[in-house]
Protein backbone atom coordinates (compact mmCIF):
# COMPACT_ATOMS: atom_id res chain seq x y z
CA UNK A 1 0.00 0.00 0.00
CA UNK A 2 1.24 3.30 -1.02
CA UNK A 3 1.20 5.37 2.71
CA UNK A 4 1.12 8.94 0.91
CA UNK A 5 -2.31 7.71 -0.44
CA UNK A 6 -1.43 9.29 -3.75
CA UNK A 7 -3.42 7.77 -6.57
CA UNK A 8 -6.16 6.22 -5.04
CA UNK A 9 -8.44 5.37 -7.67
CA UNK A 10 -5.30 4.35 -10.24
CA UNK A 11 -4.30 2.02 -7.52
CA UNK A 12 -8.01 0.88 -7.00
CA UNK A 13 -8.16 -0.12 -10.79
CA UNK A 14 -4.80 -1.54 -10.91
CA UNK A 15 -5.89 -3.77 -7.49
CA UNK A 16 -9.34 -4.71 -9.09
CA UNK A 17 -8.12 -6.01 -12.30
CA UNK A 18 -6.12 -8.73 -10.65
CA UNK A 19 -9.61 -9.43 -8.97
CA UNK A 20 -11.99 -9.09 -6.28
CA UNK A 21 -9.52 -9.75 -2.79
CA UNK A 22 -5.98 -8.84 -3.26
CA UNK A 23 -3.05 -9.57 -0.55
CA UNK A 24 -1.00 -6.50 0.43
CA UNK A 25 1.95 -5.27 2.43
CA UNK A 26 0.50 -2.66 4.97
CA UNK A 27 3.49 -0.17 6.60
CA UNK A 28 5.80 -1.54 8.74
CA UNK A 29 5.96 -5.18 6.30
CA UNK A 30 2.74 -5.98 7.67
CA UNK A 31 1.01 -8.62 5.98
CA UNK A 32 -2.84 -7.76 4.79
CA UNK A 33 -5.49 -7.94 2.29
CA UNK A 34 -7.63 -5.94 1.15
CA UNK A 35 -11.34 -6.68 -0.40
CA UNK A 36 -12.19 -4.38 -3.20
CA UNK A 37 -14.67 -6.20 -5.48
CA UNK A 38 -18.38 -5.07 -4.21
CA UNK A 39 -19.80 -7.88 -4.49
CA UNK A 40 -16.91 -10.07 -2.32
CA UNK A 41 -16.75 -6.26 -0.26
CA UNK A 42 -20.89 -7.01 0.46
CA UNK A 43 -20.24 -10.73 1.46
CA UNK A 44 -17.16 -9.84 3.63
CA UNK A 45 -18.80 -7.45 5.91
CA UNK A 46 -21.46 -8.94 6.88
CA UNK A 47 -19.81 -12.88 7.05
CA UNK A 48 -20.39 -14.26 10.60
CA UNK A 49 -16.41 -15.44 10.70
CA UNK A 50 -14.79 -11.84 10.34
CA UNK A 51 -14.10 -10.60 13.39
CA UNK A 52 -13.19 -6.48 14.28
CA UNK A 53 -11.96 -7.58 17.72
CA UNK A 54 -7.70 -7.53 17.71
CA UNK A 55 -7.11 -10.63 19.72
CA UNK A 56 -8.37 -11.84 16.29
CA UNK A 57 -4.71 -10.48 14.88
CA UNK A 58 -1.91 -12.98 14.37
CA UNK A 59 0.51 -10.74 13.95
CA UNK A 60 -0.21 -8.48 16.79
CA UNK A 61 -1.19 -10.75 19.36
CA UNK A 62 2.06 -12.47 18.52
CA UNK A 63 3.69 -9.54 19.33
CA UNK A 64 5.25 -8.82 15.31
CA UNK A 65 3.76 -4.99 15.71
CA UNK A 66 6.12 -2.36 17.12
CA UNK A 67 4.69 0.73 19.12
CA UNK A 68 3.96 3.77 16.69
CA UNK A 69 3.09 1.66 13.95
CA UNK A 70 0.69 4.18 12.07
CA UNK A 71 -2.28 1.86 11.93
CA UNK A 72 -2.62 0.96 15.60
CA UNK A 73 -5.46 2.96 16.84
CA UNK A 74 -7.61 1.42 14.49
CA UNK A 75 -6.83 -1.67 15.89
CA UNK A 76 -6.49 -1.76 19.65
CA UNK A 77 -8.93 1.68 20.48
CA UNK A 78 -11.46 0.18 22.81
CA UNK A 79 -15.37 1.09 21.27
CA UNK A 80 -17.49 -0.09 18.64
CA UNK A 81 -15.45 -0.26 15.45
CA UNK A 82 -13.41 -2.97 17.23
CA UNK A 83 -16.11 -4.76 19.20
CA UNK A 84 -17.97 -7.79 18.31
CA UNK A 85 -21.28 -9.41 19.38
CA UNK A 86 -22.88 -8.37 22.51
CA UNK A 87 -19.88 -5.98 23.14
CA UNK A 88 -20.25 -4.33 19.98
CA UNK A 89 -24.70 -4.34 20.49
CA UNK A 90 -23.68 -2.99 24.16
CA UNK A 91 -21.74 0.32 23.16
CA UNK A 92 -23.59 0.54 19.89
CA UNK A 93 -26.85 1.17 22.14
CA UNK A 94 -25.45 3.65 24.35
CA UNK A 95 -24.83 6.19 21.35
CA UNK A 96 -27.32 4.67 18.93
CA UNK A 97 -29.81 7.39 20.62
CA UNK A 98 -28.67 10.03 19.64
CA UNK A 99 -28.76 9.17 15.56
CA UNK A 100 -32.21 8.33 15.11
CA UNK A 101 -34.02 9.88 12.56
CA UNK A 102 -35.90 12.25 14.69
CA UNK A 103 -32.87 13.05 16.39
CA UNK A 104 -30.64 13.90 13.54
CA UNK A 105 -33.83 15.97 12.04
CA UNK A 106 -34.01 17.87 15.07
CA UNK A 107 -30.22 19.26 14.35
CA UNK A 108 -31.77 20.27 10.84
CA UNK A 109 -32.09 24.23 12.00
CA UNK A 110 -29.10 24.17 14.06
CA UNK A 111 -27.36 22.99 10.61
CA UNK A 112 -28.70 25.28 8.80
CA UNK A 113 -28.13 28.20 10.79
CA UNK A 114 -24.02 26.98 10.78
CA UNK A 115 -24.46 26.48 7.30
CA UNK A 116 -24.85 30.08 6.39
CA UNK A 117 -22.71 31.57 8.72
CA UNK A 118 -20.09 29.75 7.13
CA UNK A 119 -20.66 30.69 3.68
CA UNK A 120 -20.68 34.07 4.97
CA UNK A 121 -17.05 33.28 5.96
CA UNK A 122 -16.17 31.47 2.71
CA UNK A 123 -17.19 34.71 1.34
CA UNK A 124 -14.83 37.05 3.54
CA UNK A 125 -12.16 34.89 3.01
CA UNK A 126 -12.42 34.96 -1.08
CA UNK A 127 -12.43 38.52 -1.24
CA UNK A 128 -9.50 39.05 1.33
CA UNK A 129 -8.03 35.95 -0.53
CA UNK A 130 -8.12 37.58 -4.24
CA UNK A 131 -11.35 36.16 -4.76
CA UNK A 132 -10.09 32.16 -4.07
CA UNK A 133 -10.18 30.71 -0.32
CA UNK A 134 -9.44 27.00 0.79
CA UNK A 135 -13.05 25.29 0.96
CA UNK A 136 -11.47 22.33 3.57
CA UNK A 137 -10.33 24.87 6.16
CA UNK A 138 -13.54 27.71 5.95
CA UNK A 139 -16.72 25.22 5.07
CA UNK A 140 -16.58 21.46 4.62
CA UNK A 141 -14.31 21.49 8.47
CA UNK A 142 -15.84 23.52 10.27
CA UNK A 143 -19.37 22.35 9.72
CA UNK A 144 -19.33 18.70 10.92
CA UNK A 145 -17.03 19.88 13.13
CA UNK A 146 -18.76 22.05 14.78
CA UNK A 147 -22.03 20.04 14.64
CA UNK A 148 -20.29 16.72 16.02
CA UNK A 149 -18.63 19.28 18.83
CA UNK A 150 -21.86 20.29 20.31
CA UNK A 151 -23.03 16.76 19.84
CA UNK A 152 -20.35 15.10 22.13
CA UNK A 153 -20.58 18.19 24.31
CA UNK A 154 -16.49 19.28 23.30
CA UNK A 155 -15.90 23.00 23.86
CA UNK A 156 -14.98 25.12 21.30
CA UNK A 157 -11.24 25.35 22.55
CA UNK A 158 -10.80 21.79 21.61
CA UNK A 159 -11.88 21.30 18.08
CA UNK A 160 -9.08 23.14 16.31
CA UNK A 161 -6.60 20.51 17.79
CA UNK A 162 -8.82 17.74 17.68
CA UNK A 163 -8.98 17.75 13.93
CA UNK A 164 -5.20 18.04 13.67
CA UNK A 165 -4.53 15.40 16.01
CA UNK A 166 -7.56 13.15 14.43
CA UNK A 167 -5.62 13.79 10.89
CA UNK A 168 -2.41 12.19 12.43
CA UNK A 169 -3.97 9.26 13.71
CA UNK A 170 -5.43 8.62 10.19
CA UNK A 171 -2.32 10.02 8.31
CA UNK A 172 -0.52 6.10 6.89
CA UNK A 173 2.78 8.07 6.52
CA UNK A 174 3.18 9.49 9.68
CA UNK A 175 6.84 8.14 11.92
CA UNK A 176 6.48 6.10 14.72
CA UNK A 177 7.16 8.70 17.37
CA UNK A 178 5.13 11.28 15.84
CA UNK A 179 2.05 8.28 15.98
CA UNK A 180 2.46 7.59 19.45
CA UNK A 181 2.61 11.24 20.20
CA UNK A 182 -0.54 12.33 18.68
CA UNK A 183 -2.58 9.20 20.09
CA UNK A 184 -1.22 10.54 23.51
CA UNK A 185 -2.27 13.82 23.15
CA UNK A 186 -5.55 12.77 21.61
CA UNK A 187 -6.87 10.63 24.66
CA UNK A 188 -5.17 12.90 27.15
CA UNK A 189 -7.44 16.28 25.15
CA UNK A 190 -10.74 13.95 25.08
CA UNK A 191 -9.66 12.91 28.76
CA UNK A 192 -10.28 16.37 29.87
CA UNK A 193 -13.45 16.73 27.43
CA UNK A 194 -14.85 13.76 29.88
CA UNK A 195 -13.46 15.37 32.71
CA UNK A 196 -15.29 18.88 32.04
CA UNK A 197 -18.34 17.07 31.14
CA UNK A 198 -18.25 14.94 34.30
CA UNK A 199 -18.31 18.27 36.01
CA UNK A 200 -20.56 20.04 33.98
CA UNK A 201 -22.94 17.67 32.68
CA UNK A 202 -24.72 18.80 29.70
CA UNK A 203 -27.39 17.74 27.22
CA UNK A 204 -24.74 16.07 25.10
CA UNK A 205 -24.14 12.76 24.62
CA UNK A 206 -20.67 12.47 26.37
CA UNK A 207 -22.48 13.56 29.74
CA UNK A 208 -24.74 10.84 28.67
CA UNK A 209 -22.33 8.35 28.57
CA UNK A 210 -20.68 9.45 31.84
CA UNK A 211 -23.94 9.02 33.20
CA UNK A 212 -24.46 5.53 32.11
CA UNK A 213 -20.80 4.65 33.09
CA UNK A 214 -21.92 6.01 36.94
CA UNK A 215 -25.21 4.26 36.70
CA UNK A 216 -23.99 0.76 35.76
CA UNK A 217 -20.13 0.82 35.70
CA UNK A 218 -20.53 -2.35 33.82
CA UNK A 219 -21.88 -0.62 31.04
CA UNK A 220 -18.83 1.80 30.03
CA UNK A 221 -15.42 1.37 31.22
CA UNK A 222 -13.32 4.50 31.11
CA UNK A 223 -11.22 3.08 28.39
CA UNK A 224 -14.57 2.47 26.49
CA UNK A 225 -15.56 5.90 27.15
CA UNK A 226 -12.62 7.62 25.52
CA UNK A 227 -12.33 5.21 22.58
CA UNK A 228 -15.62 5.24 21.69
CA UNK A 229 -15.09 9.62 21.85
CA UNK A 230 -12.11 9.02 20.06
CA UNK A 231 -14.17 7.10 17.38
CA UNK A 232 -16.80 9.79 16.98
CA UNK A 233 -14.52 12.25 16.69
CA UNK A 234 -13.21 10.92 13.73
CA UNK A 235 -15.58 9.13 12.27
CA UNK A 236 -18.12 12.25 12.90
CA UNK A 237 -16.42 15.03 10.94
CA UNK A 238 -13.42 13.61 9.12
CA UNK A 239 -15.46 11.37 6.82
CA UNK A 240 -18.22 14.19 6.13
CA UNK A 241 -15.21 16.74 5.58
CA UNK A 242 -14.28 14.49 2.56
CA UNK A 243 -17.96 13.70 1.06
CA UNK A 244 -18.38 17.53 0.97
CA UNK A 245 -15.11 18.30 -0.22
CA UNK A 246 -15.16 15.44 -2.81
CA UNK A 247 -18.68 16.33 -3.90
CA UNK A 248 -17.68 19.97 -4.38
CA UNK A 249 -14.83 18.92 -6.51
CA UNK A 250 -17.04 16.50 -8.64
CA UNK A 251 -19.44 18.97 -9.43
CA UNK A 252 -17.38 22.06 -9.92
CA UNK A 253 -15.08 19.50 -12.29
CA UNK A 254 -18.82 18.14 -14.35
CA UNK A 255 -20.51 21.51 -14.43
CA UNK A 256 -23.79 19.50 -16.59
CA UNK A 257 -24.07 17.26 -13.96
CA UNK A 258 -24.51 20.72 -11.59
CA UNK A 259 -26.82 21.70 -14.21
CA UNK A 260 -29.13 19.05 -13.82
CA UNK A 261 -29.01 19.24 -10.51
CA UNK A 262 -30.04 23.10 -10.21
CA UNK A 263 -32.54 22.56 -12.96
CA UNK A 264 -34.21 19.85 -10.63
CA UNK A 265 -33.63 16.28 -12.75
CA UNK A 266 -31.54 15.11 -10.00
CA UNK A 267 -31.62 15.82 -6.11
CA UNK A 268 -28.63 16.77 -3.68
CA UNK A 269 -28.95 13.46 -2.09
CA UNK A 270 -28.51 11.87 -5.38
CA UNK A 271 -25.69 13.98 -5.26
CA UNK A 272 -24.61 12.71 -2.12
CA UNK A 273 -24.76 8.96 -3.00
CA UNK A 274 -22.91 9.31 -6.16
CA UNK A 275 -20.25 11.10 -4.61
CA UNK A 276 -20.03 8.20 -1.92
CA UNK A 277 -19.84 5.72 -4.90
CA UNK A 278 -17.90 7.38 -7.03
CA UNK A 279 -14.91 9.18 -4.90
CA UNK A 280 -15.77 7.63 -1.36
CA UNK A 281 -14.60 9.59 1.53
CA UNK A 282 -12.63 6.72 2.95
CA UNK A 283 -10.20 4.03 0.40
CA UNK A 284 -9.28 1.46 3.11
CA UNK A 285 -10.96 1.23 6.32
CA UNK A 286 -8.94 -1.06 9.15
CA UNK A 287 -9.56 -3.29 9.85
CA UNK A 288 -11.55 -7.08 10.22
CA UNK A 289 -9.65 -10.36 10.83
CA UNK A 290 -11.33 -14.15 9.55
CA UNK A 291 -11.64 -16.00 12.55
CA UNK A 292 -10.37 -19.28 10.15
CA UNK A 293 -9.23 -19.53 6.37
CA UNK A 294 -11.84 -17.64 4.67
CA UNK A 295 -12.88 -17.74 0.58
CA UNK A 296 -13.85 -14.54 -0.55
CA UNK A 297 -13.56 -13.62 -3.85
CA UNK A 298 -12.14 -16.43 -4.70
CA UNK A 299 -9.60 -15.76 -2.47
CA UNK A 300 -8.46 -17.98 0.13
CA UNK A 301 -7.36 -15.33 3.32
CA UNK A 302 -5.18 -16.65 6.04
CA UNK A 303 -6.80 -16.82 9.37
CA UNK A 304 -5.94 -13.30 11.51
CA UNK A 305 -5.31 -11.22 8.34
CA UNK A 306 -5.77 -7.74 8.87
CA UNK A 307 -8.37 -6.91 6.32
CA UNK A 308 -8.76 -3.34 5.08
CA UNK A 309 -12.16 -3.18 3.30
CA UNK A 310 -12.28 -1.32 -0.04
CA UNK A 311 -15.02 0.91 -0.48
CA UNK A 312 -13.41 3.35 -3.09
CA UNK A 313 -12.57 0.70 -4.97
CA UNK A 314 -15.97 -1.23 -4.31
CA UNK A 315 -17.28 1.82 -5.41
CA UNK A 316 -15.56 2.15 -9.28
CA UNK A 317 -16.24 -1.68 -9.84
CA UNK A 318 -17.85 -2.33 -13.20
CA UNK A 319 -19.18 -5.70 -12.33
CA UNK A 320 -21.71 -4.02 -9.69
CA UNK A 321 -21.84 -0.58 -11.70
CA UNK A 322 -21.82 -1.03 -14.98
CA UNK A 323 -18.81 -0.48 -17.69
CA UNK A 324 -19.14 2.91 -17.00
CA UNK A 325 -18.21 3.15 -13.42
CA UNK A 326 -15.58 5.65 -13.73
CA UNK A 327 -18.27 8.48 -15.07
CA UNK A 328 -19.42 10.68 -12.41
CA UNK A 329 -23.29 10.55 -12.83
CA UNK A 330 -25.70 12.14 -10.31
CA UNK A 331 -28.64 10.20 -11.98
CA UNK A 332 -27.60 7.16 -11.38
CA UNK A 333 -28.62 6.22 -7.62
CA UNK A 334 -31.79 6.61 -9.26
CA UNK A 335 -31.68 3.87 -12.04
CA UNK A 336 -33.74 0.62 -11.79
CA UNK A 337 -31.31 -2.00 -10.82
CA UNK A 338 -28.33 0.37 -9.95
CA UNK A 339 -26.36 -1.46 -7.35
CA UNK A 340 -26.28 0.25 -4.11
CA UNK A 341 -22.88 2.22 -2.60
CA UNK A 342 -21.11 0.55 0.41
CA UNK A 343 -19.01 3.18 1.40
CA UNK A 344 -20.97 4.01 4.54
CA UNK A 345 -20.45 0.00 5.81
CA UNK A 346 -22.51 -3.00 5.57
CA UNK A 347 -24.20 -5.35 8.27
CA UNK A 348 -23.93 -5.01 11.87
CA UNK A 349 -21.36 -2.30 11.49
CA UNK A 350 -22.78 -0.21 9.29
CA UNK A 351 -22.14 3.40 9.75
CA UNK A 352 -24.37 4.69 12.61
CA UNK A 353 -24.51 8.71 12.04
CA UNK A 354 -25.06 7.98 8.00
CA UNK A 355 -28.12 9.91 8.36
CA UNK A 356 -26.37 12.70 10.30
CA UNK A 357 -23.60 12.80 7.33
CA UNK A 358 -26.32 12.66 4.39
CA UNK A 359 -28.32 15.26 6.10
CA UNK A 360 -24.97 17.91 6.64
CA UNK A 361 -23.81 16.97 3.44
CA UNK A 362 -27.14 17.55 1.76
CA UNK A 363 -27.58 20.92 3.39
CA UNK A 364 -24.34 22.02 2.82
CA UNK A 365 -23.88 21.23 -0.79
CA UNK A 366 -27.80 22.94 -1.40
CA UNK A 367 -26.96 26.20 0.06
CA UNK A 368 -23.38 26.56 -1.12
CA UNK A 369 -24.48 26.14 -4.87
CA UNK A 370 -27.67 27.99 -3.81
CA UNK A 371 -25.66 30.94 -2.91
CA UNK A 372 -22.68 30.66 -5.40
CA UNK A 373 -23.89 28.87 -8.52
CA UNK A 374 -20.73 29.98 -10.40
CA UNK A 375 -18.24 28.25 -7.83
CA UNK A 376 -15.53 27.03 -9.33
CA UNK A 377 -11.86 24.98 -8.31
CA UNK A 378 -9.19 26.86 -10.53
CA UNK A 379 -6.62 24.68 -11.81
CA UNK A 380 -4.51 24.00 -9.39
CA UNK A 381 -2.40 20.92 -8.85
CA UNK A 382 -4.25 19.64 -6.18
CA UNK A 383 -2.63 17.39 -2.98
CA UNK A 384 -3.83 14.32 -1.79
CA UNK A 385 -4.40 13.49 1.38
CA UNK A 386 -1.46 11.42 2.60
CA UNK A 387 -3.38 8.19 3.85
CA UNK A 388 -4.72 5.17 2.35
CA UNK A 389 -7.73 5.64 4.72
CA UNK A 390 -9.07 9.10 4.33
CA UNK A 391 -9.64 10.16 0.55
CA UNK A 392 -9.60 13.52 -0.69
CA UNK A 393 -6.95 16.50 -1.01
CA UNK A 394 -5.51 18.48 1.83
CA UNK A 395 -6.88 21.71 0.27
CA UNK A 396 -9.61 22.57 -2.32
CA UNK A 397 -9.50 26.01 -3.44
CA UNK A 398 -12.47 28.01 -4.68
CA UNK A 399 -13.34 30.84 -6.92
CA UNK A 400 -17.28 31.75 -5.29
CA UNK A 401 -18.25 34.23 -7.62
CA UNK A 402 -21.31 36.13 -7.09
CA UNK A 403 -22.93 35.93 -3.62
CA UNK A 404 -26.78 35.47 -4.25
CA UNK A 405 -28.13 36.80 -1.06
Amino acid sequence: MDPAGRCPHADNARLLARGAVATVVLPGEVEGAVVLGHEALKEFLAHPDVAKDARHFTALREGRITAGWPLMTFATVQGMTTADGEDHRRLRSLVSKAFTARRVEELRPRIEELTSRLLDGLDAAARDGGGVADLREHFALPLPMGVIGELLGVDAEYRDRLHHLTNQVVATDIGPEQAVAANRELVAVLGAVAAARTESPGDDLTSALIAAREEDGDRLSQLELIGTLVLMIIAGHETTLNLITNAVRALCGHRDQLESVLKGEASWGDVVDETLRWDAPVSYFPFRYPVRDLTVGGTVIPRGTPVLAGYSAAGRDPSAHGPDADRFDVTRPGRPGAARNLSLGHGAHYCLGAPLARMEATVALERLFTRFPDLAVPEAELTQQASFVGNSVQVLPVRPGTSRV
